[in-house]
């Protein structure tokens, strides 16, 4: 048989003219380098999202301890727990339907709104008068305010793919930094009448309200922050047939192996209808095989499409791993606070709001060094010896849930090619 030249289909992408998310892609076609701009959106919105956690813990056993409400001094660190857990009770149960709603409209209306959140219900905790009010403002602080979800997806999708690494890389260090200036505003600003009364004098608002200013300043931040975010452009694509219009090179490439199997199938059966001897027989049985196997393989996507989440290991560990992290970070920022902020005459440490607040800013500095060397180093070996010990592998299941196909396997179990192909051409 003649072997018959095959057309490759193009790879040359449709765009919709009136769908933001084509627009942002033709940007990132034209423009190679990295816009500052789109950098400065996910600085911002990660503040946002950081600075409440973080401005907390350097005051909260003085707040509750104001609130009258401990029997004895022992119980303040309990109640304190109750304020500091309440925000993350919130978002743990409106983290995924937040998330939801980005991917149905858009990733700028739920930024906005959590940004909104923070300015509403960050200014109303520092206003609270006891405990009750305190850990309500915190939970729906958290609750309402879905914000990391849908900025960690923008930072990937708004930059060119050899440039997401730099695009999540300032996510943690933006994360990184919110964790070094939040202790500080929380431990040099809360009581500002006992540390600074040459500027605020003694039965004035602020002596009322010790704990308001930390929560005034983050809360302005996320204010101006939310103007600057009208014009953040958005990511997600907006038309029934964006999944056809804007696929990926290995989609296009798979389509492009599937059109050269129906070709071959084509041409088999052109031969089995030409030949009328014994070779019909043995073109017809390679005619069945390659029916059956692109059968088999249409039969398999159709699998790994309907697969429950929970069954894809590779994203189900880079959670696991995610939350045994979220919880040792958040324990330390707590656990210590309180323990630092306890009388010596209970095993504390007697340390002021000023001093809690400097050791969790100085610990936190490494967070924002180390988030840039890693994902911004060229070295792949580096990369390849940490990838799978190491938080950075938690990204690559952004990539694995936009996809829903095999090569989500690929990704987190063999990063070494995956960081080859993408990073060091």
């Amino acid at each position: 048989m003649e072997e018959g030249t095959f057309e490759q289909p193009s790879l040359e992408k449709h765009y919709y003219g009136n769908c933001p998310g084509c627009k942002v892609d033709q940007a990132k076609e034209l423009r190679k380098d990295v816009s500052i701009r789109n950098l400065s959106y996910i600085w911002m919105a990660v503040l946002c999202g950081t600075l409440p956690v973080a401005s907390l813990f350097p005051f909260v056993y003085f707040m509750v301890k104001d609130f009258n409400i401990a029997k004895t001094e022992a119980d303040i660190s309990t109640y304190a727990g109750y304020v500091g857990s309440s925000f993350m009770l919130g978002r743990a149960l409106t983290s995924i339907f937040w998330g939801m709603l980005s991917d149905r409209y858009g990733r700028k209306p739920v930024i906005i709104s959590g940004i909104i959140t923070v300015v509403i219900f960050n200014t109303l905790f520092g206003l609270s008068t006891n405990l009750w009010m305190a850990i309500s403002m915190r939970f729906l602080l958290g609750s309402l305010n879905g914000l990391l979800g849908p900025i960690k997806a923008y930072a990937a999708e708004i930059f060119r793919e050899e440039k997401q690494a730099l695009g999540l890389s300032n996510f943690v260090a933006a994360w990184g930094v919110g964790l070094v200036i939040g202790p500080a505003l929380g431990g040099y600003l809360a009581q500002p009448v006992l540390k600074y009364p040459h500027m605020f004098p003694k039965d004035s608002f602020w002596d009322r309200f010790p704990y308001f200013l930390p929560c005034f300043i983050i809360s302005a931040f996320a204010f101006a922050s939310g103007i600057a975010c009208i014009w953040l452009p958005e990511t997600l694509h907006n038309h029934k047939s964006s999944s056809e219009s804007t696929n990926s090179v290995e989609a296009l490439e798979m389509e492009s192996n599937e059109t050269n199997n129906d070709k071959m199938i084509s041409a088999s059966l052109q031969e089995t209808l030409h030949n009328h001897n014994g070779g019909s027989i043995e073109s017809t049985i390679n005619v069945k095989a390659l029916e059956i196997g692109s059968n088999e393989a249409n039969k398999d996507k159709t699998i790994q499409k309907d697969k429950s989440i929970f069954q894809n290991w590779p994203l189900m560990s880079s959670i696991i791993v995610y939350c045994v992290f979220s919880l040792h970070d958040v324990a330390y920022q707590e656990v210590f606070s309180l323990w630092a902020l306890s009388p010596r005459r209970l095993g504390g440490l007697s340390f002021t709001t000023n001093v809690v607040g400097y050791v969790l800013a100085i610990s936190a500095c490494p967070v924002p060094i180390s988030a840039e060397s890693f994902w911004t180093c060229q070295s792949c070996s580096f990369r390849r010896g940490v990838i799978h010990t190491s938080p950075a592998k938690l990204s690559l299941h952004d990539k694995v849930v936009r996809l829903h196909t095999t090569p989500s396997d690929h990704y987190c179990l063999h990063s070494e090619e995956y960081f080859d192909r993408v990073n060091c051409n």
